[in-house]
């Protein structure tokens, strides 16, 4: 039985601890078969089919073969997330360098799309490095999660990429959903629901022991009020929206 089981990669950071929370009730674990993986990791697995369903970012769909959006949950913000971020000591008008978070090709990829096309500007686009929170003069930088909450504070200007997303379109921005690489049936969709509804009656709980490092985001605030996990017909709008635009600025930059 357990090799007939489906296996579903989730990802541990602190926005999707209510899913993992829901995911680790017993009567879950003995219908899927679960691990826990960076993401970077986890879309590796449902792309390579050494998992059929998994919390991806949502810029790597067009990767996976046969790949489509499952269960009524996502990771999104309509309007300020808090933890995806273009930071800088500069306003935007002087940035010329940008450095990539290597951590989430999805907001790299949204800050790009902002730059060009929300602030008009050309910068020059450059790989993390192990200094990467000391910036140049003219420099910025995307950071995104964990560490966004953590060090933001240090850097002048910050600029919060889903609320920057928001007032480019009026949208909300989708950062991560259950993406599966095979038909997945009705049943089994429905018991995925039925767990992360589950699970996100226990954000009070994952509240009193996580902590953000933000000096002024609780953890339970951001993960009431910040971060929205309903996948509805506004947010899938704004996910076919960014998948479109992320073409036009992949194509773009191929041709250039």
């Amino acid at each position: 039985m357990e090799k007939n089981k489906l296996k579903i990669s989730v990802v541990s950071y602190l926005n999707s601890l209510p899913f993992v929370a829901g995911l680790e009730q017993e009567t879950i674990k003995q219908q899927f078969k679960i691990s826990k993986d960076i993401p970077s990791i986890c879309a590796e697995k449902v792309i390579n089919g050494n998992a059929d369903i998994g919390l991806m970012p949502i810029a790597m769909l067009p990767k996976v073969k046969g790949g489509n959006v499952i269960t009524d949950y996502c990771i999104s913000a309509d309007g300020e997330v808090g933890s995806v971020l273009l930071v800088s000591n500069e306003p935007i008008e002087e940035i010329e360098v940008i450095t990539k978070d290597n951590e989430s090709r999805t907001s790299v990829t949204l800050a790009r799309i902002l730059i060009e096309n929300h602030w008009k500007k050309e910068v020059k686009w450059k790989e993390e490095s192990d200094h990467f929170l000391n910036l140049q003069k003219n420099e910025g930088l995307v950071i995104i999660g964990d560490r966004a909450l953590k060090y933001s504070s240090q850097f002048k200007y910050i600029y919060d990429l889903a609320g920057e997303w928001k007032k480019y379109t009026g949208l909300p921005f989708v950062f991560a959903c259950w993406i599966a690489n095979k038909p997945i049936n009705e049943t089994e969709i429905q018991t995925l629901n039925a767990c992360f509804a589950e699970g996100l009656k226990k954000r009070p709980e994952i509240a009193e022991r996580s902590e953000t490092g933000h000096p002024s985001i609780t953890t339970l605030s951001y993960l009431n009020d910040y971060i929205k996990y309903d996948l509805n017909e506004e947010a899938r709008k704004g996910m076919k929206l960014f998948l479109e635009m992320m073409n036009q600025i992949e194509s773009s930059f191929i041709s250039r």
